[in-house]
């Protein structure tokens, strides 16, 4: 009978033992993977080379300097091409969505201005060349083709953008950071609805596989540099009126 007990106490012994190295094990295995997913969820930064600064608002992270710069950029060019269609839109929805990315990077400039002066970050004053030659591109363009030239080029750096808000807000340790993040999270995501409500968007053309949308000019003397779209996508354009 004792032989019996002693068993039956093992096997029970065992059996808690596999258990409880079964559910340390992932644990752990968990563990040593967190930091380098939470390190995937954020998209890439320009690395300004200053490191990690100390703050009064916390510390301040190369990808927290480079999204302040970042947001300082969309203003640069979004308030023009938001002045832009509300001038040259021929659509009450195109005339709207310009209207609300005027307002929305006004008060969003002034707040990263404020930003970049607290936390001594250096802000850019023009547009990027990328960022020109949309621009560029906007201002050869005419009637129907740049009306979907605008809502697809914005909701595409929108779209962006809206990424790079995600993980910064989660991961940054400084408050004035954070609350940038936060202001831009709700600017960001009323400037989409606006432009998708436009009806204009080729959601197929926005990811980063397929080519930047380049609706054909009405001359042959404005066009653009860019590759015109598929003949798909022309017929489609062509036959719709403003």
């Amino acid at each position: 009978m004792a032989t019996r007990h002693t068993i039956a106490n093992g096997i029970v012994i065992t059996a808690l033992a596999v258990t409880l190295i079964a559910l340390l094990v992932p644990v752990q295995g968990f563990g040593d993977r967190a930091p380098a997913a939470a390190a995937a969820a954020l998209p890439a930064a320009d690395d300004d080379g200053a490191g990690t600064m100390s703050t009064a608002y916390g510390p301040l992270t190369a990808a927290d300097r480079d999204f302040v710069r970042k947001v300082r950029l969309a203003g640069l060019w979004e308030l023009p091409a938001g002045r832009q269609a509300q001038q040259r839109g021929s659509r009450p929805a195109v005339r709207t969505a310009g209207e609300h990315l005027v307002e929305g990077h006004t008060d969003l400039d002034q707040q990263v201005i404020r930003v970049g002066q607290a936390l001594g970050v250096d802000l850019p004053n023009q547009p990027s060349a990328q960022q020109q030659e949309w621009l560029s591109r906007l201002t050869q363009a005419q009637g129907d083709a740049y009306e979907r030239l605008f809502v697809q080029l914005l909701r595409r750096a929108h779209g962006k953008v809206f990424a790079l808000l995600a993980g910064i807000r989660a991961q940054t340790r400084n408050s004035m950071v954070r609350a940038l993040a936060t202001s831009a999270n709700a600017t960001v995501l009323d400037h989409i609805t606006v432009l998708e409500e436009s009806g204009l968007v080729d959601f197929d053309a926005l990811s980063d596989a397929a080519p930047a949308p380049v609706p054909v000019p009405s001359s042959p003397a404005l066009a653009s540099p860019a590759p015109p779209l598929p003949s798909r996508k022309k017929e489609s354009h062509e036959s719709k009126g403003p």
